[in-house]
């Protein structure tokens, strides 16, 4: 057959899909890929030997944890320290903590923060990652650890803080610059799934405006993460969504800013845990783990490590 490189463009268009589920599949290492330049190339036989898997095993289920340096995939387990979240930061904050030889295995699983934080209140070993806003305090995250963690022990570091903003056409050509326009008749809104920072966020804010959900035209439509939002709206599937501005920037999309949002890290203080909290704070005060972050995406790094709520054993 030959060796044969393709394009993230070439690969959108045999797959039929957008550029930016393309970065999704090779982010998250399920297409091996590498760089020409500042070019990302894939060889066809990767593509295909992808292709022929996905055939074979379909779609895995949202609780199936990956690894960060390997394709091999795994359930919960205690054996292992799970990272839950699904932003790229986490991808790499995963590889340092690995270097720093933690002693058990750390994996990566792709789930919401709210379904993240339920985890750890069952108790589960892991680090969840947060980003839920609190309509009433206007605060991130802190008012959730303390409801639902209530009772145990935890740890709570400031990871990093993000922009989030509507996704929209080029342009904005309907105008789109507030919750209020969510309601209007030629609107279509995409949404995220339920236990997703961002649904909670959209929720939130529509209870504080007195938006009911069943008078936006999308509500009910839903996709699985940022990128995914991002792909409806470019593909006119749909006038607007809510995601992070870091993905806009890959788009041709414009990106109408709403607020920043506090990204945090989240762990029980269990005894087997004392290492791992030294551990993860040696990481996030890594300068190089810092400049890693900063040259990946639109990140504000102020206060990163510090810890910002901690209760005792």
């Amino acid at each position: 057959m030959g060796e044969k490189s393709l394009t993230t463009e070439e690969i959108a268009k045999r797959l039929k899909v957008s550029k930016l589920t393309v970065y999704d599949l090779i982010k998250k290492e399920k297409i091996p890929s590498y760089r020409v330049g500042r070019q990302v190339r894939v060889d066809e036989e990767d593509l295909l030997a992808y292709i022929q898997k996905s055939k074979h095993r379909g779609i895995l289920e949202s609780k199936t944890v990956m690894s960060p340096l390997t394709s091999e995939t795994s359930v919960f387990s205690n054996d292992a320290l799970v990272i839950s979240g699904q932003d790229i930061s986490l991808d790499i904050f995963a590889r340092y903590l690995l270097e720093q030889k933690p002693g058990r295995p750390v994996l990566r699983a792709h789930i919401g923060s709210l379904s993240s934080l339920m985890d750890l209140y069952r108790e589960m070993d892991g680090i969840a990652s947060l980003h839920l806003y609190d309509g009433d305090t206007g605060v991130y995250n802190i008012p959730y650890v303390k409801k639902i963690l209530v009772g145990l022990p935890c740890i709570v570091f400031r990871f990093l803080i993000r922009e989030v903003g509507f996704y929209v056409k080029k342009g904005n050509p309907k105008h789109i610059l507030s919750w209020q326009d969510l309601k209007r008749s030629d609107i279509r809104f995409v949404n995220r799934e339920r236990g997703a920072g961002i649904r909670v966020l959209v929720d939130e804010k529509l209870r504080i405006y007195g938006i009911s959900p069943s008078e936006i035209n999308g509500y009910q439509t839903l996709a699985q993460n940022h990128t995914g939002i991002a792909a409806m709206v470019a593909f006119g599937e749909a006038d607007v969504g809510v995601g992070i501005k870091s993905v806009a920037l890959l788009t041709d999309l414009d990106f109408i800013s709403l607020q920043k949002e506090h990204y945090d890290l989240v762990l029980l203080k269990k005894t087997n845990h004392i290492d791992f909290i030294e551990k993860i704070q040696a990481v996030l005060q890594n300068k190089k783990f810092q400049e890693e972050l900063a040259l990946i995406g639109n990140y504000d790094l102020t206060d990163i490590g510090k810890i910002i709520y901690e209760t005792n054993m």
